[in-house]
């Protein structure tokens, strides 16, 4: 058989299926298949263990212009597509404002989605920079500002579900902070009933790791809108123990999920709030009782991988 001739033109550089590069591809494109199922699981418990969306709901999903909340919008068109009940999407962004906000960016991007959607345009920023002094924090008046919005535009668009998009260091990382500087064992549900009573708020990111929404913001391409606009982000308490977390993760993974099930797994007899278990009134029974003290016998938990050396405090004997 004779070869035929070869294009002088042909650049001997092309890869071939067997290439290295069309491997590492091939290797890029099952991890982020891989990790689409995962999301779409996560969220999916999360959704199914709350009872987050029933048949029939109307569900407003806050887009802020973060990796986080697109992701969130992503995730439940994909599982609305696939889910056995009918509900309803609702994408709405809160333009507050902010000097230097690209308000063209989330109008062009879901104008592009078989999904209503609705801008609503509010100068919160203008009132806020009367009220906070210079150089202090604005979040939580921005906060309580925008939440009081979106009340009334989810009665409006007829919602009656308000999805958010904390995930679970999110939810760590108010834990630590409401220890930390408010002296409360508290952190974000992953559903609760609306400040007025009249909307069930649910974080179907809840179970997702950020590091997760990162590495997906970025196979997605998401236009992403800094969250750093209005200048007081910088050094807050958040970002500190956002860190701290991300070190923590870096250093011991397993960590991180271990902590976000003992929110899932509390014990009100092993902790010290009279309001929750009746300290005052405690009883001996006779009876043995397996949340006793032999709750602090050193025994491997059932549901944890075992703790590498660093992690282990090893109790030793008073003299």
């Amino acid at each position: 058989m004779v070869n035929p001739p070869q294009d002088p033109d042909m650049s001997t550089d092309t890869p071939t299926p067997d290439s290295a590069e069309a491997k590492k591809a091939l290797k890029i494109e099952r991890e982020d298949h891989k990790l689409e199922k995962r999301l779409c699981r996560q969220v999916g418990e999360a959704i199914t263990d709350y009872r987050m969306i029933e048949a029939g709901d109307r569900v407003m999903v806050c887009l802020s212009g973060g990796k986080d909340s697109y992701t969130l919008l992503d995730i439940l068109m994909k599982l609305r597509q696939r889910a056995p009940i009918d509900f309803e999407l609702v994408a709405v962004n809160l333009d507050q404002k902010q000097p230097g906000f690209p308000a063209h960016i989330l109008p062009e991007y879901l104008s592009k989605l078989d999904l209503p959607f609705h801008i609503e345009t509010q100068d919160t920023y203008s009132v806020v920079k009367k009220v906070i002094p210079e150089g202090k924090t604005m979040c939580s008046l921005c906060s309580r500002l925008r939440r009081g919005i979106l009340y009334r535009v989810a009665r409006e668009l007829g919602c009656n579900k308000i999805a958010l998009g904390h995930h679970r260091d999110d939810m760590l990382q108010t834990l630590f902070l409401n220890m930390f500087f408010g002296a409360k064992l508290k952190g974000m549900p992953a559903k609760l009933v609306s400040d007025n009573g009249e909307f069930m708020v649910i974080r179907p990111l809840a179970y997702v790791a950020e590091k997760d929404i990162v590495r997906w913001a970025q196979v997605q391409a998401y236009p992403i809108i800094p969250c750093t606009l209005c200048g007081s982000q910088d050094n807050l308490q958040r970002v500190q123990v956002g860190n701290m977390l991300r070190e923590w993760d870096k250093k011991f993974p397993g960590r991180l999920d271990n902590m976000l099930r003992a929110l899932q797994n509390v014990v009100p007899s092993h902790l010290m709030d009279r309001q929750l278990f009746p300290f005052e009134t405690l009883q001996t029974t006779g009876v043995a009782d397996e949340n006793g003290d032999t709750a602090f016998d050193e025994e491997p938990l059932p549901s944890a991988p075992a703790l590498p050396a660093e992690q282990v405090i090893a109790l030793t004997p008073l003299a």
